[in-house]
Order: structure tokens, then sequence, then C-alpha cells
């Protein structure tokens, strides 16, 4: 990795995760997502994830990016499955709180998501969809190897029309050794 990425590790999601996904569900994190959620909104996302993280059968999984050598939470990022074009693929997607941006965080938990999705062996692509208009998630995409396919209308939440770019990561395709510059 190049030398102004942090160093991150990512951690399965769990039930003491719920104050990181109120913290990441700040308005200008959430401004390319349809805005903050509701408290509800978030007990339910919080048990999503708690769920997918238990689960053993290569549905997904959702983390907690945790900033080395200081061991601070700073973020989220997981992998599920989503049916695509009429094919099964995963998708990801990530969350890095304000502090911790522009330090390469969501680039190196990217690669780390990327080589948890190729080990459980069941899809063949990963899929991103930031909005168009996210310039940092799409660099994110373009430095962890993913190929931009193009834009597409995306409803997220539902009900809120998105324009996004769809890049794809072929995850049985060759290794990469880190992410470009």
């Amino acid at each position: 990795m190049g030398r102004d990425v942090s160093p991150v590790r990512i951690e399965a999601w769990s039930e003491q995760d719920f104050g990181l996904l109120h913290a990441v569900n700040a308005p200008e994190l959430m401004e390319h997502l349809g805005g903050p959620e509701t408290e509800e909104q978030l007990l339910k996302r919080h048990q999503r994830y708690v769920d997918l993280s238990a689960d053993r059968t290569g549905a997904g999984r959702m983390f907690r990016i945790v900033l080395e050598p200081a061991g601070v939470p700073v973020g989220v990022i997981g992998f599920w499955e989503q049916t695509w074009d009429g094919i099964r693929v995963y998708e990801t997607g990530w969350t890095v709180l304000g502090g911790f941006q522009g330090r390469g965080v969501a680039t190196a938990a990217t690669a780390a998501v990327v080589e948890r999705a190729r080990a459980a062996d069941k899809h063949r692509y990963l899929h991103a969809f930031p909005s168009v208009d996210n310039a940092a998630s799409n660099a994110v995409c373009r430095k962890a190897g993913f190929e931009l396919l193009g834009e597409r209308d995306f409803e997220y939440p539902p009900g809120n029309p998105l324009r996004t770019n769809d890049w794809r990561l072929d995850l049985k395709g060759l290794r990469r050794e880190g992410p470009t510059p």
C-alpha cells in the first residue's frame, strides 16, 4: 500500500457497535445516501449488521474499521448478497468518520473486504455503487482495483432516486498486490 494509507484492520460487527453506527449516521456522512436515518431505522440496520456478521452461509459480513495502532473504531464496511442484472453478486459499501477521511482508511478497509469476499468463494463479482457525486468513494473504488462499468439509476434508500457509478471487481480474477496509486 502507498505510504499515505493508514493501517487498519476489520473486525466482525457486534452488538456493541451501535454507537459507531450512530456516529456514522451524521448528516455530512449520509449526504450521498438520502440523509440520516431515524433511530428506529438505525436499530433495524444494526440488527441486520449483527445478523449478517453471525451468518456463516457466505451471505456476507459487516465489519467495524479499526485504525491501527490505536485500536480506534473509525468506520463501517461490509459486503452482502445482491441480485444485479439477474446475477447473484456481492455488493460492498463503507462509511468512515469525518475526522479520519483522507488517510486511505476506506481504501485499506476495502482491500481487506475484497479478501474476505474472495475467501467466501461464493460469487464471482463484488460491486460498489457510490453516487456519481461522491468523488471520495469513487476514488476508493478506482484505487482498490474496481472496473467502472458506467452510470446507473439506483434507489437508495427506497423512494430516493440516486445516480450511481457501477464499479465491479472480479473476485475470481488475478489477485492484486494492493491498491493502485
